[in-house]
């Protein structure tokens, strides 16, 4: 691994209830940033989950786990969290040098760390991922968030949309920054090799992989992706989708996939390791999430999208929340109405047209981008960089 800095233990003290080994892009963001970041030096304050140990064990960090449990007959039932993650912030920040406080997300941990910031005279840096200011409309919850938001030194938004959300809850400019989340370029590379997943699928030589990989939820679109299959057969193209991912939407999805007139060619894979998610990108032709808002409910950014840059592929995206900032419509890939049935299923073979088809040239320039722009040394760099000047 090679380090970002080179200060050998920068010293933050960061809270975050999102960290490895706990599943999610959020998680391995936290990870693999401050591991570039900082040694031992910096403190991570987070949940303490099954398989933490071992984890821990190989970080360069010092990792403080914390029982971060809520109670439904407590309110608000997350009051235990806070002031589990208030005491250990003094704690931490009294006891050691650390320099500057940074919250993984606004609620609970931002809040937590404006109010100990505080107290221990340092300067605080929150991530903001979009669908927290979305979703989150209370008017509790959003008085919490302006509080916290407004009285951070730094916000760090994941798109520019999510900047725009930041704008419009009175955070002021020259306070927030974008840094996109980035990919294991090591892991999400060109080149492996996914022809024993295509066989296990029984793909024909020729045959196109669509491959969509996500918690299973209905803004992501995959019900969509699903519904295109028989058109896009009666294109002439002779195209699979393989869905990975779990998530409460797993029985609409089946129900979809049974009503299909193709069902063959659908294949609910529910979740799949670490190890093989590289190759069954490898073994597609073309990714697809072509999201939608639902209700409040949005995309902020979309690692995804990135994984699949990295691997050599292009992307369908939707109009909603970030992802823009994740695919560049048109150069790594296309973004459609999620909303419209039709709208995707014209996007999907738009891409994949054998004659006019621009998913090669696509994921050509996706992979440049990610691998230029989005490894997580790159991004290490971009943070250290902007948490240097915060403390000039």
């Amino acid at each position: 691994m090679t380090a970002a800095t080179d200060k050998p233990d920068a010293r933050y003290l960061v809270i975050t209830e999102l960290f490895q080994p706990t599943k999610g892009g959020t998680a391995v963001w936290f990870d693999e940033v401050y591991r570039r970041m900082g040694g031992a030096g910096t403190h991570i304050l987070t949940a303490d989950v099954p398989g933490a140990e071992e984890h821990d064990r190989a970080s360069p960090n010092t990792i403080h786990r914390l029982g971060l449990k809520r109670y439904p007959w407590i309110r608000p039932e997350s009051l235990p969290v806070y002031v589990k993650f208030f005491l250990k912030t003094l704690s931490v920040g009294f006891s050691e040098p650390v320099t500057q406080i940074h919250a993984g997300r606004v609620l609970p941990e931002g809040l937590v760390a404006v109010r100990a910031g505080k107290l221990l005279r340092l300067p605080v840096v929150i991530y903001a991922h979009g669908e927290e200011i979305t979703t989150w409309r209370q008017p509790r919850r959003v008085k919490a968030m302006t509080e916290a938001y407004c009285g951070a030194q730094l916000v760090i938004a994941n798109s520019d949309f999510t900047r725009d959300l930041l704008l419009d809850m009175g955070v002021s400019p020259e306070r927030v920054v974008i840094i996109n989340p980035g990919v294991d370029t090591e892991r999400f590379r060109p080149g492996l090799d996914g022809s024993a997943l295509r066989a296990s699928l029984g793909l024909a030589p020729g045959a196109k992989l669509i491959l969509s990989v996500g918690r299973l939820s209905r803004r992501k679109g995959f019900d969509y992706v699903m519904q295109s299959v028989p058109e896009l057969v009666r294109r002439g193209l002779d195209v699979h989708h393989a869905v990975i991912g779990k998530g409460e939407d797993a029985e609409y999805l089946a129900g979809i996939r049974a009503a299909s007139d193709t069902p063959e060619r659908i294949h609910l894979l529910g979740g799949v390791s670490a190890e093989d998610l590289p190759l069954w990108y490898a073994a597609s032709d073309l990714f697809a999430m072509p999201n939608r808002d639902i209700g409040a409910d949005t995309e902020g950014f979309g690692m995804v999208y990135i994984e699949a840059a990295a691997c050599g592929r292009a992307s369908l995206t939707g109009m909603a929340g970030g992802t823009g900032s994740a695919v560049l419509d048109g150069e790594t890939g296309l973004r459609c109405d999620g909303n419209s049935l039709p709208a995707v299923t014209e996007a999907l073979f738009r891409l994949l047209d054998p004659v006019n088809g621009i998913a090669t040239e696509c994921s050509r320039r996706a992979e440049t981008r990610a691998h230029m722009n989005f490894s997580w040394l790159a991004v290490a760099q971009r943070t250290l960089n902007i948490c240097r000047s915060l403390s000039r």
